[in-house]
């Protein structure tokens, strides 16, 4: 380990997670789409925007038999995420790409997956405050890749009547529906993410399918804290705390 990173445990999925001290570190966001996708079965996943590799890395615990792919644009941000998985020993099933997601066409044939998950950068170039972190502004604000070129890209990616699990912005939703309803992507399922129950809602949680049809279920709100500002239930079996 470097003197500018820490190493966090999750325990409840046994991993070891190698982060940047003063930069760019994983958030609840990730985790709660672990828990939305979760649940049906995926051979092959694939994770666009990895980070540190956190999805794949709990996804891949959760299934011991499904193989995994976490896509990277940020160099040292990839080989970070390659240094997670071989730290919790999980190199023969889960590859890390250094690509830009406009690129992966030429890296993967078409339908190669049957789960296809990201939670993209949601805020237009230009817009919002800039983080004097490391990593941050490129995991939160759009660089090369836009919200299409993510959507397209998943829709390239994952088979017929495969899923696509996103977290995204609430503010951007209209953009998102748009985006998808012009590449015949149908939505399935959406959950909004609350901080506490009055607050307005932070994040969604959609799940959209290549290639058939469906009426989209609106399923009850996610409540991350409590009255006493406490993590809910939910929020603590998603940690496993």
């Amino acid at each position: 380990m470097r003197n500018e990173e820490t190493v966090d445990e999750l325990r409840a999925h046994d991993l070891r997670i190698i982060q940047q001290r003063h930069g760019y570190r994983f958030s609840l966001d990730p985790l709660l789409l672990c828990a939305f996708a979760g649940g049906g079965r995926a051979e092959r996943v694939i994770d666009l925007g990895t980070g540190s590799g956190i999805i794949p890395l709990v996804l891949a615990r959760q299934d011991a038999q499904a193989t995994f792919v976490g896509v990277e644009v940020q160099k040292g941000m990839a080989e970070l995420a390659e240094r997670n998985v071989a730290l919790n020993g999980l190199s023969e099933r889960i590859g890390i790409v250094h690509e830009d997601i406009v690129g992966l066409r030429k890296r993967f044939p078409v339908s190669s997956f049957d789960l296809v998950l990201s939670n993209p950068p949601y805020r237009k170039r230009g817009t919002g405050r800039v983080s004097p972190k490391a990593g941050r502004d490129e995991a939160r604000h759009e660089s090369t890749a836009t919200l299409a070129d993510f959507l397209a890209a998943a829709k390239y990616l994952v088979k017929p009547t495969g899923r696509i699990c996103f977290i995204y912005h609430p503010g951007r939703l209209p953009d998102l529906f748009a985006e998808a309803a012009g590449l015949k992507l149908t939505p399935l399922r959406l959950r909004l993410v609350h901080g506490t129950r009055d607050a307005e809602a932070r994040m969604v949680l959609v799940e959209f399918v290549k290639g058939r049809k469906g009426e989209l279920r609106v399923l009850p709100p996610l409540i991350v804290r409590g009255d006493d500002f406490t993590y809910t239930a939910e929020v603590v079996a998603v940690l496993g705390e």
